[in-house]
C-alpha cells in the first residue's frame, strides 16, 4: 500500500502537538528524584503510576516519500488488554527562544491485532523493546521516568530474556495539546528549573545524535 494513503488517514485523526524536554538520571539519584517529584506534583500522597510496555517500531518506505513513515505499536504488559498505535513526528528544535522541543503527536487506542493489521498494509517491524517506569502529573504536564530494555529473543518480554540498554533512566517532561499553544513552554521551563541539579531537562537535538551514530 502507498504510505501516502496511510498518512492521509492519520491526517483525518485529531492532530495534536507534543511539547517536551528530556534528560537522564543515574540509578543512585533515582530515589532522590522521585521524592522531589512527589513534593512538586499532584496527588503527592499517592503512589506514582507505574507502567511496563512492549513497544514495536514499524516503518514503510516509498520512493515518493523522502523519509520512512514510522508507527509505534505499544502493548501494556500490566493491563494486557491495552494496545495503542502512536505516531511521533520529527522533533523540531525551533528558534533559540522556544524553551522546548515540539513534534506532531497522535496516539490511538486499538485492538490486539494492530500489529498484524499494519503488517498487511506493508509496514515492517524495525525493532522492539521493553520500557518500564512511572508517571507523575503536574496540571497538564506529564513527567515520565523510564528505563529501556533490549529483548534478546524476538517477541519474548519475560524478565529473564531482557537486559538494560544503559544504566540511566530517561526523564521526560511533556504536554500534549492543540497546535499553537506556545505559552505552555514557559510553564515547563519553570518546572524543569525546580528539578536541578538532580536532572537537567533540555532540548535534545535528535538530529545530532543520529549523525553521531552514522
Amino acid at each position: 500500500m502507498d504510505p501516502s494513503i496511510v498518512q492521509q488517514t492519520f491526517k483525518a485523526a485529531p492532530l495534536t502537538t507534543e511539547f517536551f524536554l528530556q534528560g537522564s538520571v543515574m540509578e543512585n539519584s533515582l530515589e532522590t528524584l522521585v521524592n522531589r517529584l512527589k513534593g512538586l506534583c499532584d496527588n503527592a500522597d499517592y503512589q506514582q503510576e507505574s507502567f511496563q510496555d512492549h513497544e514495536m517500531v514499524f516503518h514503510i518506505k516509498n520512493t515518493s516519500v523522502p523519509t520512512p513513515l514510522v508507527f509505534r505499536v505499544r502493548h501494556s504488559l500490566v493491563q494486557t488488554e491495552c494496545w495503542s498505535l502512536r505516531y511521533l513526528g520529527h522533533a523540531e528544535v525551533g528558534d533559540k527562544n522556544r524553551p522546548t522541543l515540539v513534534r506532531s503527536y497522535i496516539d490511538c487506542p486499538t485492538s490486539e491485532n494492530v500489529a498484524q493489521f499494519i503488517g498487511e498494509l506493508g509496514f515492517r517491524m524495525d525493532h522492539e523493546f521493553v520500557v518500564k517506569g512511572f508517571y507523575f502529573h503536574k496540571g497538564r504536564m506529564k513527567i515520565t521516568v523510564s528505563k529501556f530494555y533490549k529483548m534478546n529473543q524476538p517477541g519474548n518480554t519475560t524478565n529473564d530474556t531482557i537486559e538494560t540498554v544503559c544504566p540511566s533512566y530517561l526523564v521526560e517532561l511533556s504536554v500534549v495539546t492543540s497546535s499553537g499553544q506556545e505559552a505552555v513552554g514557559d510553564d515547563m521551563k519553570n518546572f524543569a528549573e525546580q528539578l536541578k541539579p538532580l536532572v537537567t531537562l533540555e532540548k535534545t537535538d535528535h538530529r545530532k545524535i543520529q549523525l553521531a551514530q552514522t
